[in-house]
């Protein structure tokens, strides 16, 4: 995979499939943003302006205000990929991320997606 090519994309591309991902399952955006906004520490205003910005991946993670302390309890399998084992710290944000909206989707108590 060329990690290069995946920390260009562009979030507010990606943040639309995520949302979609959980309301087809009968979650709300709310619930996404929730989501995003405690692994990375935005503010709701904050992520707002990151998807306004239409920044990329790598932006995204490095303008982040914080990685929550908890993240690296986020554990098990995203594409294939447990994403404790991920090298790559950024691309390991990234599947934390997508762990999260997956457990979300799954119909997972919010309490447990974000390790209270």
């Amino acid at each position: 995979m060329n990690l290069e090519r995946v920390f260009q994309y562009k979030f507010a591309s990606i943040y639309p499939m995520y949302v979609q991902k959980a309301t087809k399952k009968g979650r709300t955006q709310e619930e996404v943003d929730t989501v995003v906004r405690w692994l990375t520490g935005y503010t709701a205003a904050g992520l707002k302006q990151q998807i306004t910005r239409g920044v990329d991946l790598r932006t995204f993670f490095a303008e982040a205000p914080r990685l929550h302390p908890n993240a690296s309890r986020i554990t098990g399998v995203v594409c294939g990929v447990r994403v404790e084992d991920v090298a790559d710290p950024l691309m390991q944000k990234i599947r934390y991320l997508d762990k999260l909206v997956d457990e979300l989707a799954k119909g997972k108590a919010m309490e447990k997606i974000l390790r209270a």
